[in-house]
C-alpha cells in the first residue's frame, strides 16, 4: 500500500497530458489567495481554491472538473447530434454565441459543426432541475420559450430584467415563474454532468482474447474523433464560403435546407 501511495502521489505531481495543449499540466493544489487563476475552458476564476492544471510557462490552466470534461456529449438541447469538446472556437473570430446564455465565449464550448450550435461548459453541465431561494417549487430546464406563443414577451422574476426568448431558463410551469441560468445557478459547478448525457459504455462487453485488442481500440477512437473534429471544420469553412460567394452575387439572401 506504501508503494501504491508513493506512485499515485508522484503521478500527481509529474502532471498529466490534455488534449488542448501540448506540454504537460500540472496539479495545482491551494494555490495563493492573491493569485488568482483563470480557467481556459470555462473562463472563470479559481473561486474557492479548488485544484488546478497548470502550464506556468504557458499560464494556461484548467479546473480539475474542466480537465475531465467528456470530449463528446450527448446534450437533450440538441438532441439531432452529438456535441464535440473544441479548445478553441474554430470561426473566424475566435469566438462564439452560446446558445443557451447568448453571450460571447472565447475558451472551450461543446459545438455542433453542422448546425453552428455551440454552448459554453458550463452551460452545458447546468442540471436539468433546480431549488432557488426566490420560489418554493422546483424549476426545470427549458431550452428556450416555454409558451405555445414564441412572441410572447416574459421576464426574469428574480431580476426582474427582460429576458431572450431563444436563452435557456428556469422555469416553474404551474406557477409561471421563470428565471435566468445565471440568477439560477449562482455557483456552477463547472465541468459537472448527468450520467445520461455521457456515453453510455456496454454494460457487458466481450473479452477479447488479443492482448492488443485495448490499444487498438483506443487508437481507433482517437483516429475518429481526429476525423470528425476536421469534418466539422470543413463543413463550417464550407458555410461561409457559400455564404461569401451570395454576398458577392448579389444582395444578402438566405435559404434553409431541409
Amino acid at each position: 500500500m506504501g508503494r501504491q501511495n508513493r506512485s499515485s502521489s508522484n503521478a500527481a505531481s509529474e502532471g498529466k497530458q490534455h488534449f488542448s495543449h501540448l506540454h504537460i499540466l500540472k496539479l495545482i493544489v491551494n494555490p495563493p489567495e492573491s493569485e488568482t487563476l483563470t480557467c481556459n475552458a470555462c473562463e472563470q476564476p479559481n473561486i474557492g481554491n479548488k485544484p488546478f492544471y497548470g502550464c506556468n510557462s504557458c499560464q494556461y490552466f484548467l479546473h480539475e472538473n474542466c480537465f475531465n470534461a467528456p470530449r463528446f456529449l450527448n446534450h437533450s438541447s440538441h438532441p439531432s447530434h452529438p456535441l464535440t469538446l473544441l479548445p478553441i472556437p474554430t470561426y473566424s473570430s475566435r469566438s462564439y454565441t452560446c446558445k443557451a446564455c447568448g453571450s460571447v465565449g472565447s475558451g472551450f464550448c461543446f459545438s455542433c459543426a453542422c448546425c453552428e450550435f455551440d454552448i459554453h461548459l458550463h452551460c452545458a453541465s447546468c442540471p436539468s432541475s433546480i431549488f432557488v431561494d426566490e420560489h418554493p417549487h422546483q424549476l426545470g430546464l427549458q431550452f428556450g420559450s416555454p409558451y405555445e406563443d414564441k412572441s410572447i414577451d416574459y421576464v426574469c422574476d428574480v431580476c426582474n430584467v427582460k429576458m431572450n426568448k431563444d436563452d435557456w431558463l428556469y422555469y416553474c410551469a404551474d406557477c409561471d415563474f421563470g428565471s435566468h441560468l445565471q440568477c439560477a445557478v449562482t455557483n456552477p459547478e463547472v465541468g459537472v454532468f448527468p450520467k445520461k448525457q455521457r456515453p453510455v459504455p456496454n454494460p457487458n462487453p466481450v473479452p477479447s482474447r488479443n492482448p492488443n485488442a485495448t490499444l487498438e481500440m483506443i487508437n481507433a477512437a482517437n483516429e475518429a474523433h481526429e476525423q470528425i473534429l476536421a469534418a466539422q471544420i470543413s463543413a463550417q469553412i464550407a458555410a461561409r464560403g457559400r455564404e461569401a460567394c451570395l454576398d458577392l452575387i448579389g444582395p444578402s439572401r438566405r435559404y434553409s435546407y431541409y
